[in-house]
């Protein structure tokens, strides 16, 4: 009796923690559908922060004004891409390769790739949350320091065309 009473407790418990893993497989797929829906090109269409800061995103030396307009184009089946800064006025004329990732289901990571070298040789990047997202459009919030407090920076994308 005792060994039935264990063999059927050890079943429930396999079976719980099988349910508990495909429930989490599950939810990966979904969010890395979610981030799947990113695919394409997209254009910054506002950067909304305190206007009392001088915001310079991304170590370009560029006021993050010059970001709206930007275009970005997002490859998640191999996790790379690239923006391009138009140029003009006071703004660079830039394109910069990126490798990016997706974790915690809201969580857009990437960091600059320099000619030459491999992503894995760079260990430097920048943290954005997803704050929201439609088919045509997904806004990225992201903290930046500035005199000991951070000041949140909301980039806008709205779809530019798929390929």
């Amino acid at each position: 009796m005792k060994k039935l009473l264990l063999a059927g407790m050890l079943g429930t418990s396999i079976f719980a923690v099988s349910c508990s893993s495909v429930n989490k497989a599950a939810t990966a797929q979904n969010q890395k559908g979610d981030f799947l829906k990113m695919k394409g090109d997209w254009q910054i269409v506002s950067v909304n922060y305190d206007k009392g800061y001088k915001i310079k995103p991304f170590d370009e030396g560029a006021d993050a004004q010059c970001f709206v307009g930007s275009h970005w184009r997002l490859i998640p089946n191999n996790w790379t891409g690239a923006y391009t800064l138009n140029g003009g006025g006071n703004c660079p004329a830039v394109t910069q390769p990126i490798k990016f990732e997706v974790k915690n289901g809201n969580t857009f990571m990437f960091k600059k790739i320099a000619a030459g070298t491999k992503a894995k040789q760079n260990t430097a990047g920048y943290t954005l949350t997803l704050v929201s997202q439609t088919t045509d459009q997904f806004s990225l919030e992201q903290d930046v320091p500035f005199d000991g407090e951070n000041v949140k920076v909301v980039y806008n994308f709205e779809r530019a065309g798929m390929k």
